[in-house]
């Protein structure tokens, strides 16, 4: 056993999740191949377990203390580098219908091997956000796309709005502040048919603080969005 697993649901308690044995072995399961897989690729900085716990583990499972998917919903997640937290709630609702999303192919080689390891079915995509979020079978197709540490609000806005149906949700995980980025974020969210609806704060076990942003949508998102990478870092929203 890699992970503690009375740390594991004691963390993870506050976010409304409840973890059975199954879940606690897949996440050591987890753990133990991130490590693995860690020592020959750059996938975190994070390999105690007690770290992998708190800042992997229970952060990815906060999700969970912002939204309430229905079974089935789909969710897709933009950037999802070494799984969080899509992998990580991929094991509390093996229901969901979950797509990891990476430009990086080492890294859904990664994605693929793990959820193998854990028995979990789970749709691992190599390719960059603003190329699948036009393809038809990826645009506004999806119940929720969230997204943790990948870029400020306004740049994620248009990354991933283009995966959201009309009624789905952006659940963007953020640091501990959040205003002045929601604030500057408004017009992109507006002009990628979103609207900001939820600012969740939470702190982690280890005192590190973080944000939940919900935007809903509202409206389908234009045609022509999200652009080419080159043009959102030389024009962002």
């Amino acid at each position: 056993m890699i992970i503690n697993f009375e740390q594991l649901k004691r963390e993870c308690a506050p976010f409304g999740v409840e973890l059975d044995a199954e879940m606690c072995e897949r996440f050591d399961i987890y753990a133990a191949t991130l490590i693995e897989w860690n020592k020959v690729m750059n996938l975190t900085g994070i390999t105690e377990p007690e770290g992998i716990v708190t800042r992997h583990f229970a952060d990815s499972l906060s999700f969970f203390g912002a939204v309430s998917p229905k079974n089935g919903d789909s969710l897709i997640d933009v950037g999802s580098g070494a799984g969080f937290p899509g992998l990580a709630l991929k094991i509390v609702r093996p229901d969901m219908n979950i797509t990891l999303l990476d430009g990086t192919n080492k890294r859904i080689n990664f994605l693929k091997e793990t959820a193998s390891r854990m028995g979990l079915d789970v749709n691992a995509v190599h390719s960059r956000a603003e190329e699948a979020a036009v393809k038809p079978e990826h645009r506004e197709k999806y119940d929720f796309a969230t997204a943790r540490a990948v870029a400020a609000l306004n740049l994620l806005a248009e990354y991933c709005f283009g995966f959201v149906k009309v009624g789905g949700k952006l659940v963007a995980m953020k640091g501990p502040s959040v205003d002045a980025e929601c604030n500057d974020a408004k017009a992109a969210i507006k002009l990628m048919g979103g609207e900001i609806c939820d600012i969740m704060s939470l702190s982690l076990a280890d005192g590190s603080e973080r944000c939940i942003v919900t935007a809903d949508k509202i409206k389908p998102t234009q045609t022509g969005y999200p652009r080419v990478s080159a043009k959102i870092a030389k024009k962002p929203l």
